[in-house]
């Protein structure tokens, strides 16, 4: 699989934080659409298929953690 340049793992992650802090899916279109095209971006940037796991493979790729056990990255 083809890892993600950690710069844009770490932009992507930071933009998604500040639009939940700002609860962004309670705003207008144009938010709503920016978070889900993050959100988007984040699960193929990660080869997941929700947020939740995307964020944690995200974070693990920054972090250099690397397990053999993906269990938690599958459905």
């Amino acid at each position: 699989m083809l890892m993600a340049d950690p710069a844009v793992l770490r932009n992507l992650i930071e933009q998604y934080d500040a639009l939940r802090s700002l609860h962004a899916e309670s705003g207008g279109a144009q938010v709503r659409r920016r978070m889900d095209d993050i959100v988007y971006t984040l699960c193929v940037s990660t080869g997941t298929r929700d947020i939740d796991a995307a964020l944690i493979a995200a974070r693990q790729q920054l972090t250099g953690a690397r397990t053999l056990d993906d269990s938690l990255l599958t459905t």
